[in-house]
């Protein structure tokens, strides 16, 4: 099984720019693989308030969990952004 670290960095240099609903679904998993549970506030602008609620979603998920949801995710996109 590939690395978490192998796979962001592979996600990183997709040939095109992902969604914003895809992006999104990357960031929580990122973020809270590598930070763990939320712990900022929720922000007022919109796109931070995406962002910050993709992550809050994904509360209590072990890091080793959040990696391999953030694997499958690049599984699915990888062949639509390569």
């Amino acid at each position: 099984m590939p690395k978490f670290e192998e796979i962001v960095e592979k996600a990183r240099s997709f040939t095109q720019k992902p969604t914003q609903e895809e992006f999104l679904e990357f960031y929580g998993y990122y973020k809270q693989a590598t930070v763990g549970d939320c712990n900022t506030d929720e922000p007022e602008d919109p796109i931070r308030k995406a962002l910050w609620n993709s992550w809050k979603e994904k509360a209590g998920m072990p890091s080793d969990e959040a990696k391999a949801h953030y694997i499958e995710v690049y599984k699915k996109y990888a062949p639509k952004y390569q």
